[in-house]
């Protein structure tokens, strides 16, 4: 009985899933954690960068503001160690300059970056990229990584009022793609990426590092996968 039972799960989770990819006519792709494994790039830009001002962070320090937009963490530390001999915007533009010259000759692509992109473009699926990220970002790693193609649309959230949480960078996605929040489909892999997609009324995917994999909050995602190379064995 238990193993009927599981098995009658499985085709019922399977089938959903399967009918509901036909209910979606885009899918947008985070860039950070998603296509690109940025962050230890980040932190060694931020440390050696704020470190010209005297401000010593740590490997831990920067995890702190993992998932914030960048000129929201420049605004974080000014906050609690203001310094001297350089603006914060000034800041701000080292790290993103250290930022490109790290993704432009060392980023890869994160396990099953083509696989899935190849699988919704198949599909029929329109595919865009909403990051938090800047935009010079945004293109040095899809330049890096060889996939300008695949994306009809490119949306940086450096110019909205809010980043990540707010769900800001994927309403204006989708108002651009000129689809209807409930029709599209979102790759994240932090909380904030989710909590802002769930708060756009969007349906969403999310791949954790696997340190936070069995994080409890991520229990309001739609789906919750390994990697990328998981895609089509659920949709």
């Amino acid at each position: 009985m238990f193993i009927r039972n599981k098995f009658t799960a499985f085709l019922t989770y399977y089938f959903t899933s399967a009918v509901m990819l036909k209910d979606f006519e885009a899918v947008i792709f985070d860039m950070d954690g998603v296509l690109i494994d940025s962050e230890p790039f980040w932190r060694q830009v931020e440390i050696k960068v704020f470190g010209t001002v005297g401000l010593h962070l740590t490997e831990k320090d920067c995890m702190e503001t993992t998932g914030y937009r960048f000129d929201e963490v420049v605004n974080h530390w000014w906050h609690k160690h203001p310094w001297t001999g350089k603006t914060k915007e000034e800041i701000h533009d080292e790290v993103i300059d250290g930022m490109v010259e790290a993704i432009t000759h060392h980023a890869q692509a994160m396990k099953g970056v083509h696989e899935a992109l190849d699988f919704f473009k198949g599909k029929g699926m329109r595919i865009a990229l909403a990051s938090s990220s800047a935009m010079k970002l945004i293109k040095a790693t899809i330049v890096r990584l060889n996939i300008e193609d695949y994306f009809e649309l490119l949306v940086s959230a450096e110019h909205e009022l809010f980043g990540k949480p707010h769900p800001a960078v994927f309403i204006r996605t989708a108002e651009t793609l000129g689809i209807r929040a409930e029709k599209c489909l979102v790759i994240e892999d932090s909380f904030f990426g989710l909590l802002a997609a769930k708060s756009a009324k969007m349906k969403c995917v999310v791949i954790p590092d696997p340190g936070h994999f069995h994080n409890p909050k991520f229990v309001i995602a739609d789906w919750k996968l390994n990697s990328l190379t998981d895609i089509p064995s659920v949709f």
